[in-house]
């Protein structure tokens, strides 16, 4: 009897799985069967993260230069997607973007930014792969929100709208397409070591330690640990869960401090 975690002949799309968290989640998909589609910016980024996806799993992976701020550019991206493998059974709405500052420095530019790349690309994706899901029998639509979905920030007033919004765009497609068999969950990651949060560790140079007293675990995550999560919710293990917000986040969100 095959393994309810396994995914061999599923095919998945991961938007921005060139890179941190993204990746993280595309190697876990790799390494329980999956079939990948990166679909990303940087060209360079995605074909280095190809190689490694192919040395260490031996997995089939394409890459797709897309830019996800682009209503135009995701139909396509969606359609090569099912050229490439001949079918769409996963969706990892993962690309994002951050710019920190008080709220009354925000520009319109800023809100744009913010909002077009969480998240209006994770429901235009969506409603591209909806139909390809639903021709297959059904699929898994699994959106990255954040610890902002559920806790306020000075500097994460657009960031934080962006991912609150995750998490009810989550519930509402997980609502509406349950009877299409497409079950549509969250993943909300805590502290994770990424090029970003390296950054953010510069800017800030309290985070790091106030980050590990604040984690119960006492230790940032790594884009290996969004993996399990990932496969699980990708699988058929998870078939009779929809509209789930889980934190990734070594107890963050439950630390009374």
């Amino acid at each position: 009897m095959q393994s309810p975690f396994r995914l061999e002949g599923k095919v998945a799309i991961v938007t921005g799985g060139n890179g941190g968290i993204g990746k993280g989640m595309a190697m876990g998909l790799a390494e329980a069967g999956c079939k990948i589609v990166i679909a990303a910016r940087n060209p360079d980024k995605t074909e280095t993260a190809l190689r490694e996806l192919e040395q260490k799993f031996g997995a089939i992976a394409a890459g797709i230069q897309v830019d996800l701020r682009k209503e135009k550019e995701i139909p396509a991206m969606v359609q090569k997607a099912k050229e490439a493998f001949g079918r769409i059974d996963i969706l990892i709405n993962n690309a994002g973007t951050g710019i920190r500052k008080m709220p009354q420095d925000y520009t319109l530019e800023d809100w744009d930014e913010i909002m077009n790349t969480n998240l209006r690309s994770a429901f235009l994706c969506s409603q591209a792969v909806y139909p390809h899901m639903k021709a297959v029998g059904g699929g898994k639509i699994i959106n990255i929100g954040s610890m902002t979905s559920i806790f306020g920030g000075a500097k994460y007033a657009i960031y934080g709208a962006s991912k609150g919004g995750i998490v009810q765009l989550t519930r509402a497609l997980a609502v509406a397409w349950a009877p299409d068999h497409i079950q549509v969950n969250a993943i909300l990651p805590g502290w994770i070591e990424t090029d970003l949060t390296v950054l953010s560790r510069k800017a800030v140079p309290t985070l790091d330690q106030n980050v590990k007293e604040r984690t119960p675990m006492g230790r940032w995550g790594r884009p290996s640990d969004l993996a399990g999560a990932a496969v699980f919710l990708s699988s058929p293990a998870s078939d009779f869960i929809t509209g789930v917000a889980l934190p990734v986040d070594g107890g963050y969100s439950v630390f009374l401090c």
